[in-house]
């Protein structure tokens, strides 16, 4: 290479130059000669730009690009460049893998450098990084030049490692950190870091849909008590990559399934999981917060509430006071819902930094939805003021109550016994709405609360005559109204209307115009429609147990009986599952209520039928509340119902009470049977009851004397003596002598 007048031109250049007869010009005041043929020249050599520019020294002094074009060899910092982007291996655990790994990017190294050296001139590339080299004619590196590069690239190569070594002796070091901790964190691991990521197949949505579901469904289906670990080995092994969708997507899983208990785990695992980093965290917690409100969960509700007002990237939005408010509403926490309305308005409390959101302002005003609520409130409190707080809210902000915000102001005064105000509200619903259903729904129980039962019939007309159709809640409180009133066959020309509009079983229908006969005190009429629904649809257990209840009340026991024995005949057609849609069985409250009856009544031959067939139907002896009706009928002579208690207890495994351990050993030692009484003391007596004490044994003996007699009295002290002798060092034996002892002293 020669330099020739600032350019760069090959020897070969040079010489043809020579070779060129010329003339000067005047045209070229530098002294260039007139070129006939083109120059090649080379261009110094820039950053970034491999090419070959030729200019040509025309008459007119123009420069041209040849058509014809060279590219160099890389670049110094380009051979760094493709050197970094060689793979490095990850991390291995055994030592000598990763040595070997080591050696073959030495020789992979090695095998760059002498491609480069190699000067055939033909192009050759890198099987491995696809990057391609060329010799060029124009251009020779220096050796010394080489051996730097491969210094470098050894370099670099050599600080990987080390870093490599480095994180591997750091994981070895860390012995307490759990083996499922690396899938957990790859599980947050964004896909742009993942290195065999191409290599797997794209999952599609309908199966990440399907794994969530499966997930949703383990999670649901596993015990609540599970520990922390347990819990993050079962998120783990769901192979999903969680992200802000699919937490999304299992959170609202589980409020389907109504598990709070796991929503609010899911919550406290994403939480603790540093490396998850959410965008709409707030969409996942609204959606907690709409599950702990189907589940009537106000407390768990308004904790996680105020823990999204710690961030800015969760402060609740008014989808999340939507949520917050309707719980706390259907609760009937009026102070933490007024709390609530003036975090809303004010300010966050907490400080957060809005460098880039710099007018950010999440207050917000309260919206029907949020007056609704609160509405709902009153009415559970019996609140009225909160009424008129609502509707002045309303005033304020220049907004008409809509006719749901009047009907459910009329409810809170019907609550709170504010009828002539139910009153007000509907003449003025009148004036700017027509009623709709709900309204007339509150006006006919308002009649119906002040014995208006005509009234009541008259504004149903009137509903009708509007062209207004009526809800079933509607019909069903004009039948009971009449049904309070005596008027039971107008109030069935009701149901009609009510299978026309319900939704609900018809059966439920009867029962509630059952009740309100019997509240009513009318149980002529709550019979009648007993036995009127019979021919319609048959009476469920709870209609079958409101009426052997209001038959007892009422002092009507053989009407009871023959019911209770109508239900205990329908267990014998018992066969199949299917079986107990069609047939009512007595459960535990229907024998309880029985048995209370027959010992109120001392109808002991009943009481001892209905208890063993308590029994029978698999129902167990509850001491607090059978106890002492056995106790009645032992002292009534029904012997044979303390023996059957005794041996169901024996027979299920369970400790007697001390009360039915006392009454077994008087029953046998009023028997002469010493030996049997004494069993039941050294066998079932308990050390802590009372009821083995010596003043209670002097009790049972002076009131009991009678039944017992001197000698055997007298016997009894022997067979308790020959007990102790033989090594039974029982304190209620002890007890038992010395008040015996002192019994016997005062005869």
């Amino acid at each position: 290479m020669k330099m020739l007048g600032g350019l760069c031109v090959s020897e070969s250049a040079v010489g043809a130059l020579s070779s060129i007869n010329y003339t000067h010009n005047p045209l070229f005041l530098c002294g260039f000669p007139v070129l006939r043929e083109p120059i090649v020249a080379i261009a110094p050599r820039r950053r970034k730009r491999d090419r070959v520019i030729t200019r040509s020294a025309l008459s007119d002094g123009g420069g041209v690009v040849l058509d014809k074009e060279f590219e160099f060899k890389p670049s110094f910092d380009e051979y760094l460049k493709a050197l970094e982007t060689v793979k490095i291996g990850r991390d291995n655990n055994n030592d000598s893998d990763h040595s070997n790994n080591n050696a073959r990017k030495k020789k992979t190294i090695k095998k760059i450098v002498q491609e480069e050296e190699n000067g055939d001139g033909e192009v050759k590339e890198n099987s491995r990084k696809g990057v391609p080299h060329k010799k060029s004619a124009f251009f020779q590196e220096d050796s010394r030049k080489d051996g730097f590069r491969q210094e470098i690239a050894l370099e670099v190569v050599k600080k990987k490692q080390d870093k490599s070594t480095k994180s591997l002796t750091r994981k070895k070091s860390d012995s307490r950190e759990s083996k499922f901790l690396d899938f957990e964190r790859a599980a947050f691991k964004s896909l742009d870091y993942d290195d065999d990521v191409v290599d797997k197949p794209r999952i599609s949505r309908v199966d990440m849909e399907e794994r969530i579901q499966k997930l949703a469904k383990c999670l649901n289906g596993a015990d609540i008590d599970m520990p922390e670990w347990k819990f993050s080995e079962m998120m783990r092994s769901a192979q999903i990559r969680f992200s802000d969708h699919s937490i999304l997507r299992v959170v609202q899983i589980l409020g389907k399934f109504e598990n709070w208990r796991r929503v609010l785990q899911v919550i406290e695992w994403m939480q603790s999981r540093e490396r998850f980093k959410s965008h709409r965290i707030r969409h996942i917690y609204t959606a907690a917060l709409d599950a702990l409100g189907k589940a009537r969960r106000p407390v768990e509700a308004l904790n996680l509430f105020r823990t999204m007002q710690e961030q800015m990237a969760s402060y609740p939005d008014i989808v999340a006071y939507h949520c917050i408010a309707v719980t706390l509403g259907q609760a009937g926490h009026m102070k933490e819902l007024f709390d609530v309305i003036d975090s809303m308005r004010s300010p966050p409390k907490k400080k957060f930094k809005t460098d880039f959101l710099e007018k950010w302002d999440p207050r917000l005003e309260p919206d029907v939805i949020v007056y609704n609520a609160v509405l709902n409130a009153c009415v559970r409190r019996k609140k009225w003021e909160g009424a008129f707080w609502v509707l002045q809210q309303l005033s304020q902000q220049g907004q008409q109550p809509s006719i749901a915000t009047y009907g459910l102001v009329m409810e809170v005064m019907l609550a709170c016994g504010k009828y002539n105000l139910v009153h007000d509200f509907f003449k003025k619903v009148q004036k700017s709405y027509v009623p709709n259903a709900l309204i007339y729904k509150v006006l006919v129980n308002t009649l119906w609360r002040e014995g208006k039962t005509d009234e009541a019939l008259m504004a149903v007309e009137e509903m009708e005559k509007r062209g207004i159709v009526g809800n079933a809640g509607l019909y069903y409180d004009l039948a009971r109204c009449l049904c309070s009133a005596g008027r039971c066959h107008e109030a069935l020309k009701q149901i009609d209307k009510i299978c026309k509009v319900a939704n609900k079983p018809l059966v439920v229908t009867y029962t509630g115009l059952i009740q309100a006969c019997l509240d009513a005190g009318d149980i002529g009429n709550g019979a009648y429609i007993f036995n009127h629904m019979q021919k319609f649809c048959p009476p469920n257990l709870v209609t079958c147990n409101i009426m052997l209840k209001a038959f007892l009340d009422h002092g009507m026991f053989e009407e009871a009986k023959q019911l209770f024995l109508r239900l205990l005949e329908n267990g014998n057609f018992i066969r199949h599952e299917e079986d107990y849609k069609v047939r009512v069985i007595p459960d535990i409250y229907s024998f309880n209520t029985m048995l209370d009856a027959c010992a109120l009544e001392q109808k002991w031959d009943d009481l001892e039928f209905v208890y063993a067939q308590m029994l029978k139907y698999g129902h167990h002896f509850n001491a607090k509340r059978h106890l002492r009706l056995i106790l009645d009928a032992r002292r009534a002579g029904k012997v044979e119902l303390l023996e059957t208690t005794w041996k169901h207890l024996v027979e299920t495994g369970r400790i007697p009470p001390p009360l039915l351990v006392m009454e077994m050993f008087c029953t046998r030692l009023e028997q002469g049977d010493h030996t049997a009484a004494v069993s039941y003391l050294t066998n079932f007596a308990s050390v802590e009851s009372q009821v083995f004490s010596r003043k209670s044994w002097s009790k049972i003996l002076i009131e009991n004397g009678n039944r017992f007699g001197e000698g055997n009295v007298d016997e009894l002290v022997n067979e308790a003596r020959s007990i102790l002798l033989s090594g039974n060092e029982n304190p209620a034996l002890h007890h038992l002598i010395e008040s015996c002892r002192e019994y016997l002293s005062m005869k």
